[in-house]
């Protein structure tokens, strides 16, 4: 097992991308925090952790509450005595989020608090913790909008994804000789409640995948072997990194100056 003995604390692990990541970790011997705002889902989910014969917590948090992200990180090292992984996934994609023009500045608030707010204050507290255990990894959700844009109007969330990017390379260069890991994770189109509210036809999901050179929606459960590798030692020398799974999306659409 990768991670034996470490423990990994998920944001948004009701779901999607945090979901199949914390069944991901612990089936690689992570203890886990599973921590989102969906109780009863959050619940669900180290339950079935838990049945599965892994050591799982649920905690109950709003990322972009400094209390509430404090506390999360707390209940990792009161319950399982440290904190080694920490994927601060968590994020969201407002249905009126759309160009400069039409997206309702309270649209971009909330975007910013959850999507890059939140990973501020996830590293804020999570970083000392990272300390106290010898170093660790941290795992931070962009996107492939981080590097290219979106086709279809997202101001809101691409200008939080390119924050998450940024933020994720200068702590990895901060950090780097403290054993504390940083990288920016970045998906491409996948087929998630997320994006599958969008693209709500046939016809839609066509015209975007027209773009993913390998010609299908990546799976939420791709991304958490990512996550696993990501937070393994086997990526030890990955950080500041911008690791694209993608689909080819990115090398189809990015030139070398560009990129």
């Amino acid at each position: 097992m990768r991670l034996k003995d470490r423990v990994a604390l998920v944001t948004g692990a009701a779901s999607g991308i945090g979901l199949e990541s914390a069944r991901a970790l612990a089936r690689e011997g992570a203890s886990v925090i599973a921590v989102d705002l969906d109780v009863a889902g959050g619940e669900a989910a180290a339950a079935a952790l838990r049945d599965e014969g892994s050591e799982a917590h649920f905690v109950r948090a709003d990322v972009s509450s400094a209390a509430d992200c404090e506390a999360m990180v707390a209940a990792a090292e009161e319950r399982f005595g440290a904190l080694h992984v920490l994927f601060n996934n968590a994020g969201i994609s407002h249905a009126d989020d759309a160009d400069a023009i039409d997206t309702d500045e309270a649209v971009w608030d909330l975007t910013m608090n959850v999507n890059l707010k939140g990973v501020f204050l996830g590293c804020k507290y999570g970083i000392p913790a990272l300390r106290r255990a010898g170093g660790g990894s941290i795992i931070n959700t962009a996107s492939f909008v981080a590097v290219l844009g979106a086709a279809t109007p997202q101001l809101a969330y691409t200008a939080s994804k390119g924050g998450v990017l940024a933020l994720s390379r200068e702590l990895a260069v901060i950090h780097a000789r403290e054993g504390i890991r940083v990288n920016a994770l970045c998906p491409g189109p996948l087929r998630t409640e997320l994006l599958m509210k969008y693209l709500d036809t046939e016809e839609k999901r066509q015209r975007r995948l027209v773009h993913v050179p390998m010609g299908r929606f990546g799976e939420a459960a791709e991304i958490a072997n990512a996550v696993v590798y990501l937070a393994s030692e086997e990526s030890s020398f990955v950080t500041g990194s911008t690791f694209l799974v993608d689909g080819g999306i990115t090398a189809a659409y990015v030139t070398p100056e560009a990129s």
